[in-house]
């Protein structure tokens, strides 16, 4: 019988999509960033902070998942040190000391469907594409079961946004859930054609930046030299989200996208800042109480809420440092 660590191996062959590397000598000392998707648009200010991190002495290398759940397993087995997502169940199953140190983005999604809807409450019964078992869509799905009194029917999962737009537009879907860049976009080409239905605010957070608590001690200064780079990136796009186009490497991988998607950063960034879909400090206590209640409702954490310790799901030592 295959043990975990043999079963994540092969599963990590299995649905590599491809990596990069910041140098191209390799190092004993880089830290191993799993990503839960191939870099996007919505990856272009992470990654500018890399660079930002680089030119302060960090080396790093990246591996694109082809979902959350398997960067997730990737860093909980030590394949990888540092992996995207918002892992509270497993941080709260898991034997393995998982923190957050960084809140990447909020959970601003917003359902869209066909003509066939106008409500939220339209969707009792009715099939839903998501993103991926146990991530933020499917938070997000449970909890409007619970605010607005409905059980959706079979849910089925599609990674990526735009994936799920592009189905929606095919008919192969009547409702979905997607982020802010993708809903504009459906709104601006097609908004005759589908509905955006009305949504609640949300605070949680949809992307983090979380590793093993022992390697985030063992690895200090390597740690603190990306969070102040993102909390910099994070802070400059606040005042001015032109500076991710503007800073974005042409020879990077955010700078081999197609021209059209590279045209659309300031755009992107410009909705996203006045969305409030990025935190400039990073998150910290406050996105911390927020997804404990968050994730609680969505059924991800378990026990009486007032049992819950920030303490035990963020190692809040290297954003205070950046601060």
């Amino acid at each position: 019988m295959k043990t975990l660590l043999q079963k994540i191996t092969t599963l990590f062959a299995a649905v590599l999509l491809f990596s990069g590397v910041a140098a191209l000598d390799a190092k004993a000392d880089k830290i191993r960033i799993a990503l839960a998707e191939t870099p996007s648009d919505e990856l272009a200010a992470f990654f500018i902070a890399l660079d930002r991190a680089k030119a302060n002495g960090l080396e790093y290398e990246w591996t694109a998942f082809s979902d959350e759940e398997l960067a997730i397993q990737a860093v909980l087995s030590g394949q990888m040190d540092i992996g995207f997502g918002t892992p509270y169940s497993a941080m709260q199953k898991s034997k393995a000391p998982i923190r957050i140190i960084y809140q990447l983005s909020k959970l601003k999604f917003f359902p869209v469907t066909s003509k066939k809807y106008s409500d939220l409450k339209d969707l009792d019964g009715q099939p839903i594409l998501l993103h991926s078992r146990g991530g933020g869509t499917d938070s997000i799905a449970n909890v409007i079961e619970d605010k607005v009194g409905i059980k959706f029917g079979k849910r089925s999962y599609v990674p990526g946004s735009a994936n799920r737009i592009v189905a929606l537009i095919a008919g192969q879907t009547d409702a979905t859930i997607v982020d802010l860049s993708n809903k504009n976009k459906l709104v601006k080409q097609q908004g005759d054609k589908f509905n955006v239905l009305p949504m609640f605010d949300v605070d949680a957070s949809d992307e983090a930046l979380f590793a093993n608590l022992d390697w985030i001690k063992a690895n200090e200064k390597s740690v603190d030299i990306f969070v102040k780079a993102l909390l910099s990136v994070y802070r400059d796009m606040a005042k001015d989200s032109t500076i991710i186009r503007k800073e974005t490497n042409p020879d990077g991988p955010i700078g081999q996208l197609p021209k059209e998607i590279l045209d659309s950063l300031d755009g992107f960034y410009k909705d996203a800042v006045a969305g409030g879909l990025y935190d400039p400090n990073g998150g910290g206590r406050k996105a911390a109480q927020a997804d404990m209640e968050w994730y609680s409702a969505a059924g991800q954490l378990t026990g009486d809420l007032s049992s819950l310790k920030i303490e035990d799901f963020w190692y809040l030592k290297p954003l205070d440092s950046a601060q």
